[in-house]
């Protein structure tokens, strides 16, 4: 198993610069010549309106109106209270709420519901997912994962890999040293789970990012989780869907983005590790239920929250969706 990694890493994995943007513009030209080279970017989004704004005028700056690698930017805006949708729309984006997508479906909270919604507004045969709080974002985030599937056929799931700093020395921002990187809850729960379970996947440096593009024709066959598993559910899903060779990644330098409090990133791992013991078993759920414990003026007070237990089924089952492609 070890072996096979090491050989998917060899031949999978890449950096943002390998592929020039002027080799992406020509790929994407031959792709649509043939009907299947037009990328969609979605960023889901919720209260971030201090950081929408410049992704979404990067992307359309350096890869819509410079040169013409991304058809459409949208943003999902799954039920803001600021002006996250006037930010991102002013910015240059088509902003479509969450709740208007699919409405005979109720709406549930969480990113994976956003996303799988968001294929049913989009047309891209790439469909490319962004976070909507990273910090001096760069247009490589967009470019070097998308690289991959303009120019080999054989790609169908293209993570992004990166640095993620967690904070800085007292020096300040000037020195540029980090107090440790990010990504906790991959660290402590997602790595040990995939090299537990499903060690094929050993070699994703950030498996929980989310920063990724995929072929819309597999997206659509795959079930989202609808909460912080979709990211853990769409990777297994793929590899069992289309093989590891269809799987790869992309160095695109660093990732800074707002850091989750500890109670948080609890809920979040219950989540992941529900997700993952569900494909495990597909079978019950004994207690979907996370308790924690903050403390109040009489002691520890325990706060109970439910586990995300839905998932959506996959976007070709949807009477919608099929008769929109069909159209």
């Amino acid at each position: 198993m070890l072996e096979e990694v090491e050989c998917w890493l060899a031949r999978r994995s890449w950096s943002a610069a390998d592929r020039p943007l002027d080799r992406l513009l020509a790929a994407r030209a031959a792709a649509g010549e043939a009907g299947r080279g037009s990328v969609s970017v979605v960023l889901p989004a919720l209260n971030e309106e201090a950081t929408v704004g410049e992704i979404v005028a990067t992307i359309r700056r350096e890869l819509m109106d410079k040169v013409r690698l991304v058809d459409e930017l949208v943003v999902i805006d799954s039920g803001s209270t600021d002006a996250t949708a006037k930010v991102a729309r002013e910015a240059g984006a088509r902003v479509v709420h969450r709740d208007a997508i699919l409405p005979r479906i109720p709406a549930v909270p969480g990113k994976g519901e956003v996303l799988w919604r968001s294929l049913l507004v989009t047309g891209g045969d790439i469909v490319c997912f962004v976070d909507a709080d990273l910090k001096d974002f760069s247009a490589d985030f967009v470019s070097g994962i998308v690289g991959p599937l303009l120019t080999d056929p054989d790609v169908q799931f293209v993570k992004a890999m990166y640095d993620r700093p967690f904070g800085t020395d007292p020096d300040g921002l000037a020195s540029g040293r980090t107090t440790g990187q990010g990504g906790r809850v991959t660290e402590l729960v997602a790595r040990p789970l995939l090299n537990l379970h499903w060690p094929r996947l050993a070699g994703f440096v950030q498996p929980l990012g989310g920063e990724y593009a995929v072929r819309r024709s597999l997206l659509e066959r795959l079930p989202f989780p609808v909460g912080y598993g979709v990211e853990l559910g769409l990777l297994v899903d793929a590899l069992h869907t289309v093989g590891l060779d269809a799987l790869a990644q992309v160095d695109v330098g660093v990732r800074k983005h707002r850091h989750q409090d500890g109670q948080a990133l609890g809920r979040m791992a219950a989540a992941i590790y529900r997700t993952a013991q569900l494909r495990l078993s597909r079978g019950h759920l004994v207690r979907p239920e996370l308790t924690q414990f903050e403390r109040g003026a009489n002691g520890f007070v325990p706060r109970t929250h439910a586990v995300d237990t839905e998932e959506r089924p996959p976007m070709c089952e949807i009477e919608e969706y099929v008769s929109r492609r069909a159209a």
